[in-house]
């Protein structure tokens, strides 16, 4: 391995290496359980790993015989996957002391899964992006049941294990039939042997393996009709890790997704976009409605998380330059919104009651007014409502549908925003003009904590009032895909 490689791979080498430093201290050095020091030593790891990033600015480096590719695409994914792992390293920090999670398996796993989703951005080829969404995907199954003595937790972990198997052999029998059809794994060599033949000399198995490829995606993003492991998972998984997973894995598998569908079957738009079409509706509908009868909080928002990878996939359908940079934008604001809204949940949660049911936020807002303030802005942006990221996100994406002339998509993208206005906004009416049943428990906020909450907010009014600058990185960095 040259010098140029090693550089290419160094966040991935950082996180690896601070990742089994963690899982060694975890090990060996005596109370490492519950410590707040190895949260702090995975939240260096971030640190250093977002240095090694501007390494690679405007340069487009090779890795592994060309299998992966260090570009400014890449590199955006790997700038959103750090503002994840910063905001849910410093949410975790007390946690993981209050569920009794022991955190040196716990922060490892972290920074594991996070190389799989660093991989799956800068794949190139079959082989790597298969290797890279399991790399993402199995310490995530084992995370989601860490709260081992939680029965919902274990259901969790062993749901998002069954079916995550069955989607990931799914996803590599439609990798296996392109490969068939076209006898290369490379993404270049793919795309340039699909340019080159005619259309009715293609083998049909590429239109299944493109079928099956899309069912892998639609399970990773939780898009209908892959998505009845959602609620289930997000709910018994522990809070901390359902922000990471809601964030993370979506970002990932949007990233892979943009990247293979625009760079390889774009002569095939056309005809995947009538589906994906019915796909996003479908998906936007169900998750919005489901979501209006939901009494428990983390259960209603992972309902949302659904309808907001509905909202992504319109600008995937879009398939303009505007509809791709805003999914770029919208999963870097989704990420500070949702985080920020889990964080909130993990501050209220008790060692044997999370109070996550609607009820626990009755009164919130006179006996906790900054976390009140807080959450009610996450709930703003969710809802897509001014001045916040999620209303420049949903602005870009339903323009984007318009600009394609989808204009069926936009009313219906819209129209399902303004129904979830209503769930949202029913977190802040409990918090301001409900009273409580009983007598609000005390909750105690640690400075990590503390900081994660405030740095969400500032992500979700610093993307709303000036999202200028993020967008226009967005477009540079779809520009390395065309």
């Amino acid at each position: 391995m040259n010098l140029n490689q090693i550089m290419t791979l160094l966040p991935l080498i950082i996180l690896a290496s601070f990742a089994m430093g963690i899982l060694l201290i975890g090990a060996f050095a005596k109370n490492a359980k519950g410590t707040s020091t190895i949260g702090y030593i995975a939240l260096a790891s971030m640190v250093f790993v977002f240095l090694s990033l501007f390494l690679f600015v405007g340069k487009g480096k090779m890795a592994f015989g060309s299998m992966m590719r260090m570009d400014v695409y890449s590199i955006f994914f790997n700038l959103v996957f750090v503002v994840i792992g910063v905001l849910t390293i410093l949410a975790s920090i007390s946690y993981v002391k209050i569920t009794g999670i022991h955190s040196g398996e716990y922060y490892a796993l972290i920074l594991f899964s996070m190389i799989g989703m660093m991989l799956m951005a800068s794949s190139t080829n079959l082989v790597m992006l298969f290797i890279s969404l399991e790399m993402m995907s199995i310490p995530i199954y084992i995370m989601a049941g860490f709260l081992r003595n939680d029965d919902r937790s274990i259901e969790a972990s062993m749901k998002y294990f069954l079916l995550g198997a069955f989607a990931s052999g799914f996803f590599l029998y439609g990798l296996t039939l392109i490969y068939i059809s076209t006898g290369a794994t490379s993404y270049q060599a793919i795309a340039n042997f699909i340019a080159g033949t005619q259309r009715w000399n293609l083998s049909k198995l590429i239109w299944v393996g493109i079928a099956f490829i899309t069912i892998g995606f639609g399970f990773k993003v939780a898009a209908f009709p892959f998505h009845a492991w959602t609620p289930d998972v997000y709910e018994g998984a522990p809070t901390s890790v359902t922000a990471y997973m809601a964030t993370g894995v979506k970002a990932a598998a949007f990233a892979a997704l943009v990247r293979i569908f625009f760079s390889v079957f774009s002569p095939f738009q056309h005809d995947w976009t009538s589906i994906m079409w019915l796909i996003a509706v479908l998906t936007m509908t169900v998750g919005n409605f489901t979501a209006l009868v939901q009494k428990n909080v983390k259960r209603m928002l992972a309902y949302s998380s659904i309808a907001h990878a509905g909202y992504l996939l319109v600008a995937f359908v879009a398939g303009n330059a505007m509809g791709r940079s805003s999914i770029l934008f919208y999963l870097l604001a989704y990420a500070f919104m949702n985080i920020g809204a889990f964080t909130i949940l993990m501050v209220m949660a008790k060692k044997n009651d999370y109070h996550e049911d609607l009820d626990s936020f009755a009164g919130l807002g006179f006996k906790y007014p900054l976390t009140a303030l807080a959450m009610s802005v996450f709930m703003f942006s969710m809802a897509g409502i001014p001045p916040t990221a999620g209303f420049i996100g949903k602005f870009y994406i339903f323009s984007a549908a318009v600009k394609s002339h989808d204009y069926w998509l936009a009313v219906i993208g819209v129209l399902n925003s303004a129904v979830s206005v209503y769930y949202y906004l029913r977190v802040v009416v409990y918090m301001y003009f409900k009273e409580p049943e009983e007598e609000i428990p005390t909750y105690r906020f640690s400075a990590p904590t503390v900081f994660s909450i405030v740095l969400a907010v500032w992500g979700v009014l610093q993307l709303g009032i000036l999202p200028g600058d993020i967008l226009n990185i967005a477009r540079h960095s779809i520009m390395a895909l065309m």
